[in-house]
């Protein structure tokens, strides 16, 4: 929610890289999301992430089922990773489903979600169920597992360093902005 302007302060270019969390779980040999493997680290992170986003000013909702289905929306972000509204449609995807606790595997949704980031809805649905972003994306959650990353957010530097989690991105935008 913070990562874009935070970025222009730093004079930081960001590029968008979606991947899927579920395939880098699953060959950990988790099933599910660590929060509910975990029962009272994810209890925590609960806790933590509603401390977060009532100290941002965010609304926050416990998504119920959580982890949701979220191959569409994933496949929409990636086949718009380069779209200027990229940033916009990835805030609204995070507010529909932890602020609001919305399903975000429907199509009806996010049709709505892209119309609002300014996005060409027909073009991105069309790009979304097309064979190119579907490998692609399957490319994205390759190269995330050989980046290291294990969890979102996550933030990788041009020099390879990785940083994971909200509180680590001023630290990241710190050390990418001395080059």
């Amino acid at each position: 929610m913070r990562i874009e302007t935070l970025a222009s302060d730093f004079n930081i270019r960001i590029a968008w890289r979606p991947f899927l969390l579920g395939p880098i779980f699953k060959k950990q040999g988790w099933d599910t999301s660590p929060f509910n493997l975990h029962p009272a680290k994810g209890r925590y992170m609960w806790q933590d992430m509603e401390r977060q986003c009532e100290r941002y000013g965010l609304p926050f909702t416990m998504p119920a089922p959580f982890p949701q289905h979220s191959l569409l929306a994933a496949r929409i972000a990636h086949g718009g990773r380069q779209q200027s509204w990229i940033g916009a449609f990835s805030r609204a995807v995070y507010v529909a489903e932890f602020g609001q606790g919305l399903d975000i595997s429907d199509e009806a949704l996010m049709t709505g979600l892209l119309l609002e980031a300014g996005a060409p809805v027909t073009q991105a649905l069309n790009d979304a169920g097309n064979s190119e972003t579907k490998i692609g994306l399957r490319a994205a959650v390759s190269e995330a597992e050989e980046r290291g990353i294990f969890g979102a957010p996550s933030f990788v530097l041009e020099n390879g360093e990785l940083y994971w989690g909200d509180d680590r991105l001023e630290q990241a935008l710190e050390t990418a902005a001395r080059g």
